[in-house]
């Protein structure tokens, strides 16, 4: 192909010997191609640096090509970066199919489901991506009734499987995994600071670190504290409480906690600080903070994929697309990964 001419579906398709309606598959319906084919004509498309126009789709399709994000106002600096994360990589994949990332703001969720209501009502999106999902959670069930297709990156809370689309990150594996690392370092009373009981992705998070000290004290439960707001200070308060009670190590449900925890556990004689939190940020890697890294990306790219294989197979099953992908324990000293 000449580097100097804007590649186009005719061009790739002679290129590759495949017809055009292959390629456009590959780019729409990724799903109908074989797994050979797909993955060669993807590659050149990469390579090519071709990018469907978004009008011509629109025109040919009568959509959109719009997708739905609320953006929710950040509690502190620390954990939004894993949604500035998440956004970037949304954003990324949609763009890389033609979609565009529409975002809005609303005071709650009552708000949110109006402003999508009357987006899908006039066109302006074909489907929406749901974040922060919580025990009785209304808006699945709203966006279902109103015939919007949507993911949600959250898992239905006290509804599982649920009947919608959704990906999750497992926040039990996650902190099974930490707990069970800091037993290995020798430590066996290990306390977790984690959110009020009912949270839904606070209580899968507890329930990791419950599994691993089974056995290992007598009492688990008198090492689990609980506060009403997530944050430095709140950390800070229920560590020296665990500390009190005798603990030498703590898992907490994030990185804010877990910073607030960070001075009243670490040692200055020790590298190592047996402290670990969740999410993984700039913060927690800066202080040479052990914690669980969240795979957002991986998220983001399943979030597109899932609503493009629903807008174009009219009889997909949104059930057919839940996922829970684990996150990563990364562990690190002060002085060195």
């Amino acid at each position: 192909m000449s580097t100097n001419s804007k590649p186009t579906l005719v061009s790739l398709a002679r290129e590759l010997g495949v017809s055009r309606q292959t390629v456009s598959n590959v780019i729409n319906a990724p799903h109908v191609v074989k797994p050979e084919t797909r993955e060669r004509v993807q590659h050149a498309i990469d390579a090519s640096g071709y990018r469907p126009s978004a009008l011509g789709r629109a025109l040919r399709s009568s959509r959109s090509m719009n997708i739905a994000l609320r953006v929710h106002q950040r509690t502190d600096e620390i954990n939004g970066t894993v949604m500035d994360r998440f956004l970037h990589a949304l954003t990324d994949a949609a763009q890389d199919r033609g979609y565009r990332i529409v975002l809005f703001t609303g005071r709650d969720d009552a708000s949110e489901f109006r402003e999508l209501e009357a987006m899908h009502s006039n066109n302006g999106i074909d489907a929406c991506v749901l974040t922060g999902t919580t025990v009785g959670d209304t808006r699945p069930g709203r966006l279902l009734d109103l015939g919007c297709p949507f993911v949600a990156f959250g898992r239905p809370w006290g509804a599982l499987p649920g009947e919608h689309s959704w990906v999750d990150v497992g926040g039990a594996s996650g902190t099974r995994d930490a707990t069970r690392a800091l037993i290995e370092r020798g430590h066996r009373d290990i306390g977790f600071i984690g959110w009020t009981t009912g949270s839904g992705t606070g209580d899968d998070r507890r329930s990791g670190w419950a599994e691993a000290m089974a056995g290992v004290v007598d009492d688990p439960a008198s090492l689990n504290v609980q506060v009403d707001i997530d944050g430095v200070t709140s950390g800070a308060h229920a560590a020296r409480e665990l500390k009190a009670r005798g603990a030498t190590a703590v898992v907490c449900a994030s990185d804010s906690l877990a910073l607030g925890a960070y001075p009243v556990f670490e040692n200055p004689a020790d590298d190592f600080i047996p402290v670990v939190g969740f999410d993984d940020t700039p913060v927690a890697r800066a202080l040479g903070l052990s914690s669980c890294a969240q795979p957002v990306e991986d998220a983001a790219r399943f979030c597109i994929a899932t609503l493009l294989a629903l807008l174009s197979k009219k009889d997909a099953d949104p059930a057919d697309f839940q996922q829970i992908l684990d996150p990563r324990l990364v562990v690190r000293q002060r002085h060195g990964a």
